[in-house]
């Protein structure tokens, strides 16, 4: 266990393994897509996307009494909530370190249903299959090659920032938000209403 920036702790797999087993009140919020959580996520976990919990902040902060555990794919994601809900006044946050892969590398079971791209992969898709386009295009028109400097450029600062704008234009799409709840709906679900 690590304490970060913001002041949440950074916990591993095992650490959550146990809590989950002896503090029943601990929270785990999945802060992936909707699809990428239909996919497989931690029995008990709520699924809050990213970009909901931004904008809703505040008032889903205000239902989030207890310690939470934040949890996206690999961690980046699950730290930008952390700085989104320490910035609203919470000190109880947990991230955890490696995410969904790290928990099930360490052995736990998830629930699983439909298979879906995850965000990272479908980026890697979107952005191989520009950069491509637009090299090959450059054949013919030479000024296209600029086209896959930029995607390169945008990787690289995705890389040095730990954000990425083609992965948040993406979660917008339908693919992504297939099942995705209202803000009214996931406050319900968090209070239990």
């Amino acid at each position: 266990m690590s304490i970060s920036a913001t002041g949440s702790t950074t916990i591993d797999a095992a650490w959550l393994a146990e809590r989950r087993e002896n503090d029943k009140d601990l929270l785990v919020l999945d802060v992936r897509t909707p699809a990428e959580f239909e996919t497989a996520h931690i029995g008990g976990s709520f699924n809050v996307p990213l970009d909901t919990l931004k904008e809703h902040r505040d008032q889903i902060s205000s239902h989030l009494d207890q310690d939470v555990v934040l949890v996206c794919r690999s961690g980046a994601r699950a730290q930008q909530a952390d700085s989104a809900l320490s910035t609203a006044g919470l000190d109880n946050l947990h991230v955890l370190q490696g995410g969904i892969t790290a928990w099930q590398s360490a052995g736990h079971s998830v629930v699983e249903g439909a298979e879906r791209w995850d965000l990272e992969r479908q980026v890697r898709l979107v952005a191989g299959s520009v950069v491509l386009t637009s090299v090959l295009a450059s054949a013919l028109v030479p000024q296209t090659k600029w086209l896959a400097a930029g995607i390169g450029g945008g990787l690289t600062f995705a890389a040095l920032s730990n954000t990425c704008a083609m992965g948040s234009m993406l979660m917008k799409l339908p693919y992504n938000k297939a099942g995705q709840k209202t803000p009214q709906e996931l406050l319900d679900q968090l209070t239990g209403a």
